[in-house]
């Protein structure tokens, strides 16, 4: 499966439903865990630049339009941008969390 932009947005709605309004994770039925979450991100993340690649290579021996190569490597790299967001977020919340005083 490839995630798109509606895909981000959904995971990223789930994954503020799993924090609450207290500091215990409560995952909802649909949701699942955080975990389970991002491992589907991930796993479509790799998904994406797979078939991105899969489609490039096509192209190479004419087995596809350049419009679908131009496609794919487009949604793999809005992924990418998506998965690193993400990355950045949650180091700068670590960061931020291990400057607090005791």
């Amino acid at each position: 499966m490839v995630i798109n932009p509606t895909d981000a947005i959904t995971a990223f709605t789930q994954a503020a439903k799993l924090g609450g309004d207290g500091m215990e994770a409560r995952a909802t039925p649909e949701a699942g865990s955080f975990k389970d979450l991002m491992e589907k991100v991930a796993d479509d993340a790799m998904a994406a630049g797979e078939k991105a690649e899969a489609v490039t290579a096509k192209a190479v021996v004419g087995e596809a339009e350049l419009l679908d190569v131009v496609a794919a490597v487009s949604n793999a790299e809005m992924t990418l941008q998506a998965v690193v967001a993400v990355r950045d977020r949650v180091l700068s919340a670590y960061q931020e969390i291990m400057r607090m005083p005791i």
